[in-house]
């Protein structure tokens, strides 16, 4: 079996591109030949990288210059199939990791004044991106979309005329192996390292994307936490001077700590007792998964796919990524060790449910079936 991968920009802090990664090493074992074309890539072994790097000025000649090349290189390789993790009409299957664009939009511009929100409705850019979505989910070469949540795959059959039989939901996968509690043996040294207090109760934010991520609603929520609460942020944005002045406004500066981006994120949980990502809009963050599979409790947004898998009570909590008032009330009582660690082991035991095999099987059988169907 012969696929063809597309993927624009790699990111080796991004959650698609993990995925990926994680995806292709699981199909390892399995007989099938892998290509992936890309703009740039880290090499993997036994993929096949193909270049697709036309010249662009401008995020919207960008997307559209790479989806009308891709797909003449589509027609001279013909693959038995094509995924794509990008807007392109010429895929047979689709992983809808970035959800559904004008549901993000109307998340981004929930709060924001009706300039802001006039700029972005007349927005060629997101015009674009809305368009390029119709034609690929209402596609007739499209035989299935991956869902990585149940979030996504409601929003898409609201929104486009595309037959529910086509749409596959398939959650991420994590390493279990890799990703566990026994990281936590490095704790002391790890806090040592940050000047992070031996007793403190330690909050963890890992992604890039400030805004879509929610740092700053954690930022005015951690603010009301006690003295002995620290938080750091992992992850790359280029107003990141922004989010460290509001620090500072705030008064926290000196237990907020950001730590830049991480291509290894795992000390990051090994030192922390609490996972937060209240995103504004996420399918379905893979860090959550990871921080899960640490032994960590997770407080995340209704508008994270990652809702789906955390219990109140059990292994985290969800609330309203706006709702500053219940997202200060899951930290304080996340700020209890105690509750933390008894609610950190129910959470391994919810991430032992997600990994790479069974990712893995499932996305096989799913690329068997469509084969047959063709």
């Amino acid at each position: 079996m012969h696929i063809t991968l597309i993927r624009q920009r790699y990111n080796p802090y991004g959650g698609a591109e993990r995925f990926l990664s994680r995806a292709l090493g699981a199909l390892d074992n399995a007989d099938i030949k892998v290509s992936l074309i890309a703009r740039e890539w880290e090499p993997i072994k036994g993929i096949e990288f193909i270049r697709c790097n036309p010249f662009y000025l401008g995020r919207l000649w960008r997307d559209w210059s790479f989806a009308r090349k891709v797909c003449k290189q589509i027609k001279t390789l013909k693959p038995d199939l094509v995924q794509s993790h990008e807007r392109v009409a010429c895929c047979d299957i689709y992983r809808a990791g970035d959800g559904v664009h004008s549901v993000w939009l109307e998340q981004k511009t929930k709060n924001q004044s009706w300039l802001a929100q006039m700029h972005v409705l007349f927005s060629l850019y997101h015009t674009y991106i809305k368009s390029a979505e119709k034609r690929l989910f209402e596609s007739p070469r499209l035989r299935a979309v991956i869902c990585n949540s149940n979030m996504v795959r409601d929003e898409i059959l609201q929104r486009f005329k595309i037959d529910q039989s086509k749409i596959h939901v398939i959650y991420n996968g994590v390493d279990t192996k890799l990703f566990h509690p026994g990281i936590k043996q490095q704790k002391n040294n790890l806090r040592e390292h940050w000047n992070i207090p031996d007793a403190a109760n330690v909050f963890v934010f890992v992604g890039s994307g400030f805004e879509r991520k929610g740092l700053l609603q954690v930022l005015r929520s951690f603010e009301s936490l006690p003295e002995d609460c620290y938080l750091l942020v992992a992850g790359y944005d280029k107003r990141e001077q922004f989010y460290r002045a509001e620090a500072d406004r705030l008064g926290i500066n000196s237990r907020v700590k950001f730590l830049g981006p991480q291509k290894n994120v795992i000390p990051c949980y090994a030192v922390a007792d609490v996972f937060i990502l209240p995103t504004l809009y996420d399918p379905f963050p893979n860090v959550v998964l990871e921080a899960l599979a640490c032994g960590l409790p997770v407080i995340t947004s209704t508008k994270s796919g990652a809702a789906e898998v955390i219990t109140g009570y059990g292994n985290g909590f969800v609330c309203d990524a706006y709702d500053l008032e219940k997202l200060q009330d899951a930290m304080r009582i996340l700020s209890d060790k105690e509750v933390a660690e008894s609610m950190g082991k129910q959470a391994r035991v919810v991430a032992e449910n997600f990994d790479l095999d069974k990712m893995a099987e499932n996305l096989t059988s799913l690329y068997k079936t469509v084969l047959k169907a063709i």
